[in-house]
């Protein structure tokens, strides 16, 4: 979806199907699929982007490995967050994460889809909602080969059956759903489908707050947006500065280094 893990430092061997890497300047490891959907930059800074607090519950809607949930877990101490996502064999990596970053009890990812959520995640229960949906629709490209990958970048396509798959729209439905009144959604996604994303918010959330992720200082076009909303609320959309990710030699400018290695907050 974006560039690669900031600092990744991976390492694995011929025989084995994933890799072990580190983000946030090696406070959270990961083991990912080694091919198929790998975790990237947007990733570090959706958690970043999350206005969590001790004692919140936090739901990471497609979680995953759990790089979000963790990245938010180290950030924010005294939260828990509990995750949903839908490929069996990347919740099974996501609990070795979480084992792997002594945060049991913290975090929590469950086998769950939009449509058949886990029966432990009420609705209007949590605090914050995060999500990287899928940035592609369906009709407009060709999915990769690779099952995994393609599910993280490509919504789903609407079945033989007629049914209609999972857009954009229903992502963030059922994200509202999950938060209680005045409760956050935050998602991370392509700027040219911002009015997309405003859509899916439309008589629902307000407080709408808009964030671009510029790629340098030169006034090159942002790919990609943070936006969040608060459920229920009526204030108007702010269009903020955002910020800068590269300097002119490519290197990460420090305010997005902050981001990617020390677990600083974006304040939205």
């Amino acid at each position: 979806m974006a560039e690669p893990a900031s600092h990744p430092g991976g390492r694995a061997d011929a025989s084995t199907e994933f890799t072990e890497d580190a983000i946030l300047g090696g406070q959270v490891r990961l083991r990912q699929p080694r091919h198929g959907y790998r975790v990237a930059i947007d990733t570090v800074f959706l958690a970043a982007a999350v206005p969590a607090g001790d004692g919140e519950m936090v739901v990471d809607v497609g979680s995953g490995i759990g790089a979000a949930s963790l990245c938010l877990a180290r950030r924010v101490r005294g939260c828990r967050i509990s995750g949903i996502e839908p490929q069996t064999d990347l919740v099974r990596l996501a609990g070795e994460n979480v084992s792997l970053n002594n945060l049991t009890g913290r975090v929590d990812i469950m086998v769950g889809s939009l449509d058949r959520p886990p029966m432990r995640l009420a609705p209007s229960s949590f605090h914050h909602a995060m999500a990287n949906p899928p940035y592609l629709e369906a009709a407009r490209v060709r999915a990769s080969p690779n099952p995994a990958k393609a599910a993280a970048n490509v919504e789903a396509a609407a079945t033989a059956d007629g049914a209609s798959g999972a857009g954009l729209g229903d992502w963030l439905h059922f994200c509202l759903a999950m938060v209680r009144h005045k409760g956050t959604v935050t998602i991370i996604h392509r700027a040219d489908r911002l009015d997309d994303v405003l859509a899916g918010f439309k008589g629902v959330a307000g407080g709408v707050v808009v964030y671009p992720l510029w790629p340098d200082a030169k006034g090159t076009p942002a790919k990609r947006v943070l936006v969040r909303a608060v459920k229920g609320a009526s204030s108007p959309m702010r269009l903020t500065p955002g910020l800068v990710l590269h300097t002119e030699d490519g290197a990460f400018t420090p305010a997005a280094d902050a981001v990617l290695r020390d677990a600083a907050a974006v304040n939205l």
